[in-house]
């Protein structure tokens, strides 16, 4: 088995209202694209009232519709049979229906579905899962994340 492409769904900073991170974010998803085996799915971060100056301490810009793209993606990709198997990395369960839709396509000729999740001492080892249905998940570890860890600092200073 070969693995074809990794598709990253993140939120992205607004320009106007974040320049320096929507900078870093753009130089970062460049380089990630810069193989044919990546795919970037961007939705712009929804900011408090007022950010940052006006808005409640502690207030943070938050991602909106991350999950949501990605589980539209999960099932679309796997009814148009883009995918042999699709390996669904998160501990989100909104993702859930999403991944029994997907999983409920294999009688059918669909795709395989499997997770992945980090694991380590000082983490609880959550997965996603569908109860009744053996799902095979490739557990990450420390090594694996040093394996993947991009050390570049994105931001100009």
């Amino acid at each position: 088995m070969e693995l074809a492409q990794v598709r990253v769904y993140r939120g992205r900073p607004d320009s106007t209202k974040d320049p320096k991170g929507y900078g870093a974010c753009t130089r970062q998803v460049a380089a990630w694209e810069g193989s044919d085996q990546v795919v970037t799915a961007l939705r712009t971060l929804r900011y408090p009232y007022g950010w940052p100056e006006r808005c409640a301490p502690g207030e943070k810009p938050q991602e909106k519709g991350i999950d949501v793209a990605l589980a539209v993606d999960f099932v679309r990709l796997a009814i148009e049979k883009e995918y042999d198997v699709g390996i669904l990395m998160s501990t989100d369960t909104d993702l859930k229906p999403a991944l029994e839709v997907v999983a409920s396509l294999r009688s059918s000729g669909g795709p395989r579905v499997e997770v992945a999740a980090w694991s380590g001492d000082n983490m609880r080892n959550r997965r996603l899962s569908i109860s009744g249905t053996n799902l095979w998940c490739h557990w990450l570890n420390a090594e694996s994340y040093t394996q993947v860890k991009d050390p570049t600092n994105y931001t100009l200073d």
